[in-house]
């Protein structure tokens, strides 16, 4: 199992298949992009598929998640989700993607095996996309969406992020839209994950405004504390229900307590946590020849390292300097 000193285990696992990205958001990255991982610094195909067979097998991984940059983008991401659904015990398998390209590829992945997506959607406005991605291809985000659906990679979850004063007016109108479409919200506060270090705390929507933005228009019951578990997202019912929204609150009501999760970077280094300074290297031990127990039990030290928090509730904390595009969501 992957222990820390805090008594949590981690049993959910974020691999990140690529740094790079087709979008430019605000709140990730400048305009002009980043300098990418060179290709012989990315874990091969077969190397994420072994490192998430040793997760699964012998360190009690029971979910995995593909993330990037973008995840899309991965060559290989097709046979990757197979060879890792083909694992004993089956993990289930899920992608966090901007939505581009999902729409010729969505049939190919279910067919794989991947269980579900998650979609990042900001806006329905086709010009604050533009604003905010510094690209024109809202078309494509929503095609994606609906061909994830027509697949049944669901629930269909939609992650959306509010920037003060360019999207924060839609919140109430991205709810509606999801209800109309069967697709699951999750508003997520806007976490100091930017490689220019533009982060604002004061400028950042938080969760509670975000709850008053949507109270406007819908009556929101609180779901059982129970209910959740380690799941990042307050969740409430909309209306009575069934419908839901999430608002995962990682700045002013972080979740760190309840962390179940371990996180596997494009070049191979594990993180303890999204925010976490330091890392193992497992690319290293791969290409070494370790076997798989020697890798494992790096694995254990490092998450049995975990810190109570990640101290981004602190109005001091300072970015990490590491670009959060070869880290992963």
């Amino acid at each position: 199992m992957l222990l820390d000193t805090f008594g949590r285990q981690a049993v959910d696992l974020r691999v990140s298949l690529t740094d790079r990205c087709n979008l430019r958001c605000t709140y990730c990255m400048p305009e002009e992009g980043l300098q990418w991982l060179a290709k012989p610094d990315l874990l091969t195909d077969e190397e994420i598929v072994r490192l998430v067979g040793i997760a699964v097998r012998d360190l009690g991984v029971r979910e995995v998640r593909f993330t990037g940059g973008e995840p899309m983008l991965r060559p290989g991401l097709v046979g990757i989700v197979e060879a890792c659904a083909a694992l004993e015990p089956r993990p289930e398998l899920s992608l966090t993607t901007n939505g581009i390209g999902l729409a010729r590829t969505a049939d190919a992945l279910k067919r794989a095996g991947l269980d579900r997506v998650n979609v990042s959607l900001d806006t329905l406005d086709e010009d604050v996309f533009h604003t905010l991605t510094r690209r024109r291809r809202h078309h494509d985000v929503i095609a994606g969406l609906a061909a994830a659906e027509d697949v049944g990679l669901s629930p269909v979850k939609l992650n959306a992020v509010l920037m003060r004063g360019v999207n924060d007016h839609e919140a109430a109108d991205l709810l509606a839209w999801c209800i109309e479409h069967g697709y699951e919200l999750r508003f997520i506060e806007q976490m100091p994950l930017d490689a220019q270090h533009g982060w604002d705390r004061s400028q950042m929507v938080t969760a509670e405004e975000i709850l008053d933005l949507l109270r406007t228009r819908f009556a929101l019951t609180p779901e059982p504390s129970a209910a959740r578990g380690a799941a990042p997202a307050e969740r409430w019912l909309v209306d009575g229900g069934p419908a839901q929204v999430g608002v995962i609150a990682s700045v002013t009501r972080p979740f760190c307590r309840a962390c179940d999760r371990t996180r596997l970077t494009a070049d191979g280094q594990v993180r303890n946590c999204l925010f976490a300074t330091g890392e193992t290297d497992l690319r290293e031990a791969l290409r070494s020849g370790a076997p798989d127990e020697r890798i494992g039990a790096l694995w254990r030290a490092a998450m049995w390292g975990k810190k109570a928090g990640a101290g981004i509730d602190d109005p001091e904390f300072l970015q990490p300097d590491r670009p959060m595009s070869a880290i992963g969501g």
